[in-house]
């Protein structure tokens, strides 16, 4: 009889083993579909001037809105004129989170870029370009 009592505790025992194994290999299962947290970069979701896009010439505000917030202070901003000279630019310390916004003068008709680096808040340091033309004398 102290046999069959044992017997059957194991089986029970056994039971309890195999169901945590089950729940601890289904929860796994689960964290694993579960995506991490958004780390993302800072990624350009709207550009002034728009890339491709033809201004006249004087002053031009360059406005680059972002997916997520970017730290201005440790951005930066600057001009490549048709003749491959660079104009750097101040960027707006009161722009919104996610802006990097400045000003700049746009004299000689042609090919110009816009140079873009920002610092997001996930530590990261992301790059880009915004080619754009300013328009001749008529």
């Amino acid at each position: 009889m102290l046999t069959l009592v044992i017997a059957g505790a194991s089986r029970k025992l056994a039971a309890r083993s195999a169901l945590g194994a089950l729940l601890a290999v289904l929860t796994l299962a689960v964290l694993a579909l579960v995506p991490p947290p958004a780390w993302a970069h800072a990624v350009i979701v709207a550009a002034r001037p728009a890339a491709g896009s033809t201004v006249d010439p004087g002053v031009v505000d360059v406005r680059l809105e972002f997916n997520s917030r970017i730290d201005v202070r440790r951005s930066a901003l600057s001009l490549l004129r048709p003749d491959g000279t660079r104009l750097a630019l101040t960027p707006l310390r009161d722009s919104p989170p996610g802006v990097l916004a400045g000003r700049g003068e746009v004299t000689a008709p042609g090919a110009w870029t816009l140079e873009w680096q920002a610092l997001s808040v996930d530590g990261h340091i992301t790059r880009g370009v915004v080619q754009f033309s300013v328009r001749g004398p008529p």
